[in-house]
């Protein structure tokens, strides 16, 4: 008896600390989006659109929708609620695209790479240096000449690309230094999972492994992979760098977000709205691009205090990688238009 009186309450404390543990833990947990949450009540917006990206807002080019929203519930007076869903709250870009081909979702600001998926010519820009550098994408967007033929591009698919924005150029995170391309060789690359990086990869000959961007973590600690091809900004606010603490600056492509909106949600709209729409998207888009050229200073400059070490290919290097790549100029080319193609490559200087 007397065990009994000692032993019971043991196991009731027990019992409460094992049910109250997952409560405290969720209590506990923070909102990794609590300084994005609206200031204004939305119940009861004419229109809601729902847009979707999957990476985090302390990202400028993500921080674009949140951006947007607040700008067009104010320019439409309270009648276009952007209802912003980063993170992949909506699911992988994959689905999300199919989602937004029959109206489920509204908007998505998709990576460049995905957005290849719904035509083509969407995958000009990620081609090695053609639009590599911050004044060739704002020169690109800027043209009609150019920007044109991409923006209709994915018509046929019953979408618009209302705009594009951006998260820094790319390069090599690696866990050993790559001064050259011959040091380059001795990596096995993380790469997105994209046509256009595959065929690129193999073009240059470089070892690489196609992989969802979520398993990357563990890829790099466990020696998986030893080179991550993506943004300094990327790397260095996600950690990549805590492990790669070397990067060889590139520059072959821009990491982008393509906005691509509903062409039959865009047509419901009444007139006045599809002005105030467009006008808050592309006002708000360049904006973003002005902001993602401090973000890149800013990255790299608190990667460097941070210990990780930057190389640049010599310019005989950069050449050899735009001669091997010939062959994916060549076969893009034939998908994208080689008349557009050479349009956009003697046009961007």
């Amino acid at each position: 008896m007397k065990r009994f009186f000692v032993v019971f309450p043991l196991l009731a404390l027990l019992i409460v600390n094992l049910m109250a543990g997952p409560l405290f833990a969720a209590e506990e947990k923070k909102d990794p989006l609590a300084n994005w949450k609206t200031k204004f009540d939305y119940s009861k917006a004419e229109y809601t659109y729902i847009l979707s990206n999957i990476s985090h807002p302390v990202i400028q080019g993500v921080a674009n929708g949140y951006n947007i929203r607040d700008a067009l519930w104010e320019k439409s007076n309270g009648r276009i609620y952007v209802d912003y869903r980063p993170l992949a709250q909506l699911g992988g870009e994959k689905d999300v695209i199919a989602k937004l081909k029959i109206g489920a979702v509204q908007g998505m600001l998709s990576s460049s790479v995905a957005s290849a998926n719904i035509a083509d010519r969407l995958g000009i820009v990620n081609l090695p240096y053609v639009v590599d550098t911050y004044d060739k994408l704002d020169q690109f967007r800027s043209d009609p000449e150019v920007w044109g033929p991409y923006s209709e591009s994915a018509l046929p698919a019953g979408l618009m690309v209302a705009d594009i924005v951006n998260y820094g150029q790319y390069g090599w995170a690696t866990t050993t230094p790559v001064r050259n391309i011959a040091e380059a060789k001795t990596v096995n690359f993380r790469i997105a999972e994209a046509p256009v990086n595959i065929d690129l990869y193999n073009s240059w000959g470089l070892k690489f492994t196609v992989m969802p961007w979520p398993d990357v973590p563990q890829a790099l600690q466990t020696g998986v992979i030893n080179g991550l091809d993506h943004t300094a900004i990327v790397c260095n606010i996600t950690k990549k760098f805590t492990i790669a603490k070397y990067f060889t600056e590139l520059n072959y492509a821009q990491g982008l977000f393509v906005h691509l909106v509903n062409k039959r949600w865009f047509d419901k709209l009444p007139a006045d709205l599809q002005k105030i729409f467009i006008e808050v998207i592309e006002q708000e888009s360049a904006k973003t691009r002005m902001l993602t050229r401090e973000q890149h200073n800013d990255q790299i400059n608190a990667a460097k205090a941070a210990g990780v070490q930057f190389f640049t290919l010599s310019a005989a290097d950069k050449t050899q990688l735009v001669n091997e790549a010939k062959p994916v100029y060549e076969s893009w080319g034939a998908k994208i238009g080689m008349d557009y193609l050479n349009k956009v490559r003697s046009t961007l200087k």
